[in-house]
């Protein structure tokens, strides 16, 4: 094993002294304290700091906004923290092939503010945009409510370049929608919690900003009911944006539908969705309601978030089934749920009525098809397994992983099956 006098030198080597620092408290990463911070200055330092610490066999965390460090495992060891804050421009916005190329360090917000310069944008509503890199976007996989119209990350990354242990630039993909040569790698690094590579880069498709908007908003007596108004909205003809269900453990559900458009496209849609709803009355709504989800994570010291997916049509047989291990564990609980059939989940309470909590209800839906993987729990919690059941696909990630970073140089034990 190296001393750290020796392993701080060769790092300093790869990026310079000044871009070199030791790490502080604030600096763990579930509960892992790294012993140095280095924020390089363009892809290439980033590279060939990513080389020095593989060759090393040097834990290496990546770090955007650090919006997100706590989702995952722990890692199983984290000696330097390497963050791209300094990655941060929109390198080319080519806004008449609705194409935009930026750096991983730049902010969801600092991207949607050059795009709408041309009256574009990202169509994708992550949590915390003004804090959120692009990079960690991209990593963690997280959308929101708009992948309904205009799909999830998958689907708008078209180009990626990845920085690799052992020192390669590696890039795939290209500048145009329409993309068909070549190994996948945006998609397979999105959503890879930045266990393949560090992302430098990517290539985006926009879509143009919306003439006007509209949200409208309902309530349900139950989830049964509000379920049945879902499932007929979505089997219409109705050009909705996003809808999504706001439900707690008292309280009616309350659905929200963003419509896109002119103002005479949303009055006429609008018009469809009351006879569709009949009886139940909706009403217009501030934008506000579509920070619902990032509200569930308001002051959540002693909260369990959690991802969870489940067919649509089933969504409010597992409320029912969430409320009856609520009720056990005595656990207050919030969610709110895509019409996709992905939600955020938050639940309230010990430790132990937490964890069994979670265990029931993860078992109930992997036996559907589903899943539960926990974004956030209390620091006591720390050891409770993020993702769940692997199902068949671990070895094929296992051999993704050998290939491309055979010593588990990056976010060691963070992914999947200790990946």
């Amino acid at each position: 094993m190296l001393k750290t006098s020796s392993i701080e030198e060769k790092l300093q080597t790869a990026v310079g002294s000044q871009n070199l620092r030791a790490a502080a408290l604030g600096d763990s990463v579930c509960g892992a304290r790294p012993q140095f911070v280095a924020e390089p200055e363009d892809e290439q330092q980033l590279a060939s700091l990513l080389s020095c610490a593989n060759e090393m066999s040097v834990a290496v965390i990546p770090r955007g906004g650090g919006t997100k460090l706590d989702w995952g495992n722990p890692p199983k060891k984290a000696e330097v923290l390497l963050s791209t804050a300094r990655l941060d421009r929109v390198l080319e916005h080519a806004w008449a092939d609705l194409t935009v190329t930026v750096q991983a360090g730049s902010t969801v917000q600092a991207l949607q503010n050059t795009l709408a310069q041309h009256g574009q944008r990202l169509a994708c509503d992550c949590l915390w945009p003004d804090r959120s890199t692009i990079g960690g976007l991209l990593s963690t996989n997280d959308s929101g409510v708009l992948r309904l119209r205009f799909g999830a990350l998958r689907d708008l990354i078209i180009g990626v370049t990845l920085a690799l242990p052992d020192g390669t630039l590696a890039s795939s993909g290209g500048k145009v929608v329409k993309n068909v040569a070549g190994y996948d790698l945006p998609k397979l690094a999105t959503g890879a919690l930045g266990t393949l590579g560090v992302i430098t880069r990517a290539v985006f498709r926009v879509h143009p900003l919306p003439h006007s908007a509209r949200t409208i908003s309902f309530s349900a007596a139950s989830l049964q009911i509000m379920q049945q108004h879902v499932l007929c909205i979505q089997d219409s003809q109705l050009a909705h944006t996003a809808l999504q269900v706001r439900c707690a453990a008292d309280g009616q559900p309350n659905a929200d539908m963003l419509f896109e458009a002119t103002e005479a496209g949303i009055s006429a849609q609008e018009s469809q969705l009351r006879t569709l709803l009949g009886t139940t009355r909706g009403e217009q709504a501030a934008e506000s309601v579509w920070n619902a989800r990032q509200q569930l994570w308001s002051s959540a010291d002693r909260a369990v978030i959690a991802k969870i997916s489940i067919l649509p049509a089933e969504v409010a047989n597992m409320a029912g089934d969430l409320q009856q291990i609520a009720n056990v564990q005595k656990l207050p609980w919030q969610m709110v749920v895509q019409a996709t059939g992905i939600g955020t989940l938050r639940l309230d309470g010990e430790p132990e009525h937490l964890s069994a909590a979670v265990a029931q209800l993860r078992a109930k839906l992997e036996a559907q098809g589903g899943s539960l993987v926990i974004l956030h729990r209390p620091n006591t919690l720390a050891s409770l397994d993020a993702w769940g059941n692997p199902g068949d696909a671990l070895p094929l990630m296992r051999a993704v992983k050998q290939q491309l970073d055979p010593k588990g140089t990056l976010n060691p034990g963070r992914f999947i099956g200790g990946i």
